[in-house]
């Protein structure tokens, strides 16, 4: 019986010590590395590294709902109008050893109806551009502003009319919180425009809007003083006598200065900006766009006659509460014609203001108010004068 349980005993050992061989010459699968979201605190909230990188990342949007009046001027005319826009934008950003790399995209999508015009559905490019060192190539605010200096509006003052622009442009920055700034930016165009019709001639550009600025940033705020050349350039004309023409080009001008002061007196967040602009042939850099003005007319020599304006802009923010916050705005813009159609000339104001609340963090439900009034020199034309009300829910994230 002893010699049975030795031999059972033996055989096992000896096919657990076979198992165990062939056990040992199978490969070993080594688990999969674990790609953990890291946080990304060198830029600020919300930025994340992306695995296996060292970009960080932030996805952000905002949704947007708006309600405008419009006091009606004609029977046909819409006084209501409803406005849903959403936003999604990425903001990629990289150390190198030549300084920060960054790449910037942000998609709106608008519907509008009624008051606000009819449009349909579609994606706009409203930023894209590429950072690296002072340099910025693609499409962002202009050079020309501070900063979005009026953005705590609904409706909007007379100011910069298009301050999202293609361009490609250099910064300098000398420390101590000032730089320089040369940039060339697509032209603001409103047109060269022939009397008596005031039928539109302005050529094909041939040169961009060359735009400089120097500015300063500190804690109590910042200051600008910008300035842009802007050619002016005509299609081949016809005078009275059927001799065909071409005006030579001229050049146009905006010079701008720009202040944002901090209240920490008055409030935490509470702060005052204020701009002050003149053009002489680039209307776009007051705010005047589409047939609103024209940059010049042609006179009655053939020649290119540069239209002048200027204007003052400036706003208020003031917390009342830390969600409780109000703005009051304005703005003063005078437009003069040359070639002598100073029946064309007028001037306009607009005065508003809103309050919004912000129960919770990224929410904001606002009103506002505003009230504009054009006086126009033109003997016989009425002025025009009309209120604008507006509500507003938005979500940012």
């Amino acid at each position: 019986m002893k010699l049975v349980k030795s031999l059972l005993l033996g055989s096992a050992a000896g096919l657990a010590a076979v198992a165990g061989a062939q056990a040992a010459d199978l490969p070993v699968r080594k688990a999969a590395p674990v790609e953990y979201v890291r946080v990304c605190s060198t830029y600020g909230a919300g930025f994340f590294y992306i695995p296996g990188t060292e970009t960080c990342l932030r996805v952000g949007g905002r949704v947007r709902a708006d309600y405008v009046y419009v006091e009606p001027e004609f029977r046909d005319d819409d006084a209501i109008g409803f406005r849903a826009r959403g936003r999604i934008q990425l903001d990629a950003r990289t150390a190198t050893a030549y300084g920060l790399l960054r790449t910037f995209v942000r998609f709106e999508m608008t519907r509008d109806t009624g008051a606000f015009g009819f449009s349909s559905t579609s994606a706009n490019v409203d930023q894209a551009f590429i950072q690296f060192g002072g340099l910025t190539a693609g499409r962002a605010l202009t050079f020309f502003d501070n900063g979005d200096i009026d953005a705590q509006t609904f409706a909007g003052v007379r100011w910069n009319d298009q301050p999202n622009v293609n361009l490609l442009a250099y910064t300098f920055s000398f420390g101590n919180g000032f730089s320089a700034t040369l940039s060339l930016e697509e032209g603001e165009f409103t047109g060269i425009e022939l009397p008596p019709a005031f039928t539109d001639v302005t050529a094909g550009q041939r040169t961009p809007d060359v735009v400089a600025n120097v500015r300063y940033a500190g804690t109590w705020g910042s200051a600008q003083l910008s300035g842009a050349l802007h050619q002016l350039r005509s299609i081949a004309l016809t005078d009275a006598a059927g001799v065909g023409f071409v005006p030579d080009t001229e050049y146009g001008f905006a010079v701008s200065g720009q202040f944002n002061f901090n209240l920490p007196m008055l409030g935490a967040g509470d702060a005052v900006w204020l701009a002050a602009t003149y053009a002489d042939g680039a209307l776009g850099y007051l705010g005047f766009g589409g047939a609103e003005v024209a940059d010049a007319v042609i006179d009655v020599d053939g020649e290119i006659d540069t239209t002048k304006g200027w204007s003052i802009a400036g706003g208020l923010r003031h917390y009342w509460t830390p969600e409780i916050r109000q703005n009051i705005f304005g703005s003063y813009a005078k437009v003069e014609y040359g070639a002598g159609l100073t029946g064309e000339d007028f001037n306009e104001w607009r005065v508003g203001t809103n309050v919004l609340w912000s129960p919770v963090s990224g929410l904001t439900l606002g009103a506002e108010v505003q009230y504009q009034s054009t006086d126009f020199e033109l003997a016989g034309v009425d002025n025009d004068d009309f209120w604008t009300a507006r509500l507003r829910v938005q979500r940012d994230f």
